[in-house]
């Protein structure tokens, strides 16, 4: 696997004051080893959360506006409820009859279009994105895969080859193309461009002698920097799989579940329809499944040659689970006030940008923001260690977040969905200081 960049940017050597955190932090290191890597100079110790909020040992409240998988609040009362309910009665696997998996995957499938009307489930999004591959290669009977440049799909051998951001590289039958970044190249002829690229890949994947089987892409771009792209944009990309006779994977972990406020499915924003959609974290409000949706055509052909089974996937208990979270999105309505919130916090955050040249761009749908750090809004020099700086130093002042791109210099914000105007008042009031703050350093 050729050598690449990664957009992990976890702490290998944290620093701490605290001495009883210290102590942790060595046991963690002899029990763990160095893979586990830790957020922010001075890592936080959380101890409990509800809602939008993180309390630490100290009972120091932090604002999450990070944390995509608690999707519809910290501990959500209906959610735990569900699970410790049914956790109590019966939790076994899906080779018993159960209604509550039959009821969970209609329910999820009505909101999918109806071309999409069988469902699979697993107990991770690596797994999701495993077996999606499975499919893809049985269904095409190729290998070659199309990923952008610093996607993120998962932890599986097969899936880790196709995630570049791990720092890895990629895998011989894979291909990376850049995404549709319409902040450093215009919307102008991005469509265009991203489908000849995607295209190209394809055909050097057969120069190879590799037979196309999947792009997969997740449709808010987060590893890469957080792009939303005007609706349109991906069809020529879509088009150019299926030319090439492969499969589009649409990876929904990040931007589904309402989170990108005016559709349900980030894939929906764009008028595209995938031939398979993985899930997985948003869909159980912390607790550990993650799935597939696809057509019949294609969950059938594989299924009646090729066993499939997932002890945990879709037991009672996290089909329950599932079951609330759907209801809570639905009763609290969710997903619209992703678009509403979402919209007004990009609004104050270009109002911070009118006053601090070091945001050189604002963008996202819904509760999924990406905050563009530059040296330079002329040239669009990222602010790496300003970057790096400032998510630390928000940590300081209670607020959590990360970064994602090749450079490090994008504020990946995407807090839980209850996420009001009122937070999003706190969070900007916050950035407003940190911002001021960073200018009087760098």
């Amino acid at each position: 696997m050729s050598q690449t960049k990664s957009n992990f940017h976890g702490t290998a050597n944290p620093a701490v004051s605290d001495p009883e955190d210290a102590v942790l932090i060595a046991r963690r290191m002899a029990a763990l080893g160095p893979s586990y890597r830790l957020f922010y100079d001075e890592p936080l110790h959380p101890v409990r959360a509800e809602g939008v909020w993180i309390t630490d040992k100290d009972g120091r409240r932090y604002l999450d506006v990070y944390n995509n998988v608690p999707s519809v609040g910290h501990c959500h009362p209906r959610v735990v409820d569900a699970l410790s309910k049914q956790a109590a009665v019966l939790n076994t696997h899906t080779r018993y009859l159960h209604e509550n998996v039959v009821e969970f995957s209609e329910r999820l499938l009505a909101t999918m279009p109806d071309s999409l009307n069988r469902t699979i489930f697993t107990c991770t999004g690596s797994e999701a994105n495993d077996l999606a591959l499975r499919i893809a290669h049985f269904h095409t009977g190729g290998t070659g895969i199309v990923v952008t440049d610093l996607a993120y799909h998962g932890g599986t051998l097969a899936v880790a080859e196709m995630s570049p951001s791990l720092g890895l590289g990629v895998g011989k039958n894979v291909r990376t193309v850049a995404p549709p970044d319409t902040y450093r190249t215009g919307e102008g002829d991005a469509a265009a461009e991203f489908g000849a690229r995607v295209a190209a890949a394809f055909d050097d994947l057969r120069a190879s002698g590799i037979t196309p089987s999947a792009l997969i892409f997740d449709t808010i771009f987060s590893s890469d920097g957080v792009f939303a792209p005007p609706p349109g944009i991906l069809k020529s990309a879509v088009e150019a799989a299926h030319k090439a006779g492969a499969v589009f994977i649409a990876d929904e972990v990040q931007p589904g579940f309402g989170r990108t406020g005016e559709c349900f499915w980030g894939f929906q924003n764009h008028d595209l329809i995938p031939d398979i959609v993985t899930m997985g974290k948003p869909m159980g409000d912390g607790h550990p499944m993650a799935g597939l949706a696809l057509s019949a055509e294609l969950a059938d052909g594989f299924g009646k040659v090729s066993r499939y089974f997932n002890t945990f996937g879709g037991n009672p208990v996290s089909a329950a689970v599932g079951l609330a979270v759907l209801n809570v999105i639905r009763d609290e309505a969710l997903q619209e006030n992703a678009r509403i919130t979402g919209k007004y916090l990009r609004d104050g955050l270009r109002d911070l940008a009118s006053a601090h040249k070091v945001v050189g761009d604002v963008r996202g749908a819904g509760l999924f923001i990406g905050l563009e750090m530059v040296r330079d809004r002329e040239t669009k020099t990222p602010a790496t260690e300003e970057t790096a700086w400032l998510v630390n130093e928000l940590r300081r002042r209670g607020v959590l977040i990360s970064r994602a791109g090749p450079h490090g210099n994008v504020l990946k914000i995407r807090p839980p969905l209850p996420f009001r105007p009122e937070h999003a008042d706190h969070f900007t009031e916050v950035m407003e200081q940190t911002l001021t703050a960073l200018a009087q350093r760098f």
